[in-house]
């Protein structure tokens, strides 16, 4: 767990589909914070920075490397399916799992295509997924 997380930045958002993506198999993370800000160069090299809003833009990146054909069509179908999250159109619940993640439940929404490997067998891999965190979610 990490000196601070992503839970601490962000206040409690209900999901529009009240259901939780829960696959923590062979997981690798990577969140990634930005503000809504532009910076104006002048013609001297000196910098104006706009702040539109002081709140964080959060997401998670995430790769799915083995995941066996039940949990790969989970997260397919979570994607897919137009009463779950119907693509990037609905939030849902999603669990920060991962080595040393702070494993709270977050309220997301894709921010991505939804790429699917077919590997030989049973195996499958979901990699570079988009979560956007749009808040914590609710207990």
């Amino acid at each position: 767990m990490a000196a601070k997380e992503l839970w601490d930045y962000l206040s409690e958002v209900v999901p529009d589909y009240d259901a939780t993506l829960d696959i923590k198999r062979d997981v690798e993370i990577t969140e990634e914070g930005e503000k809504n800000q532009v910076i104006h160069l002048g013609d001297d090299n000196s910098e104006e920075i706009i702040s539109f809003s002081d709140d964080s833009i959060l997401y998670a990146n995430i790769n799915w490397n083995l995941l066996k054909e039940s949990e790969a069509g989970t997260i397919y179908d979570f994607y897919h399916d137009s009463t779950k999250a119907n693509g990037m159109a609905r939030s849902f619940k999603w669990i920060h799992y991962g080595e040393k993640t702070d494993q709270h439940t977050y309220t997301v929404r894709f921010a991505s295509k939804m790429p699917r490997e077919l590997k030989s067998g049973d195996v499958h891999g979901i990699k570079n997924i988009k979560l956007k965190i749009l808040g914590r979610a609710p207990a």
